[in-house]
């Protein structure tokens, strides 16, 4: 497949002072073709975890259906809720054993467990943690962005309101971005999932 027809996206996360936001554009593309305005980026994985994706929408639901079903069994085994970390560990592997033909997905998986954590995994599954992320090919513009206004400790509407210009920033750049956020706020009060429209 060549680079051009791989879809676009903008993804962004980053942790706060109580939780992580996760976010994706809602833009489905193929090429220069727009296939959806309504496509779903953002998944829950468990009560404690979930995921954002940039790359194929089929690959992305497989990926997250199998996970859901993985990490409930382990959770059955072990008799408490797997955390984010453990979770990102479990999907590396997944996503390592399908290296001969890879999920075509960029991923920021992220939760919060005693503190909260996100980490960026590849196609061939490597696990990178860090306080922010920005993954899809909007990523240049956004992690100006991010970079230049994140803070350590920032605030809930801080956080969100980061994440969104972030976002809004590539969708002025980026033909495969664009047509609202979907978030996933994730806390140790359980996840909420939001939706920005513009």
């Amino acid at each position: 497949m060549s680079e051009s027809m791989l879809p676009g996206a903008t993804v962004v996360g980053l942790v706060y002072r109580d939780g992580v936001i996760l976010a994706a554009e809602k833009r489905f593309t193929y090429g220069s073709f727009v296939i959806s305005k309504t496509a779903k980026k953002v998944f829950t994985i468990n009560n404690t975890t979930g995921a954002a994706f940039a790359g194929m929408i089929a690959d992305m639901q497989i990926l997250v259906r199998n996970m859901k079903s993985i990490v409930r069994i382990k959770e059955m085994e072990i008799r408490r809720p797997l955390p984010p970390n453990s979770v990102a560990k479990l999907m590396s592997v997944v996503m390592y054993q399908r290296r001969m033909m890879p999920f075509l997905n960029q991923v920021i998986l992220g939760g919060v467990d005693e503190v909260p954590s996100i980490y960026v995994l590849d196609a061939l599954g490597s696990v990178i943690p860090d306080k922010y992320a920005v993954v899809g090919s909007g990523t240049e513009i956004a992690i100006g962005v991010v970079e230049s206004e994140y803070k350590d400790g920032m605030e809930e509407e801080q956080a969100k309101a980061l994440v969104v210009k972030a976002i809004k920033a590539a969708i002025q750049r980026d033909t495969a971005s664009g047509d609202g956020v979907d978030l996933l706020v994730i806390t140790k009060q359980g996840i909420k999932e939001e939706k920005v429209a513009f």
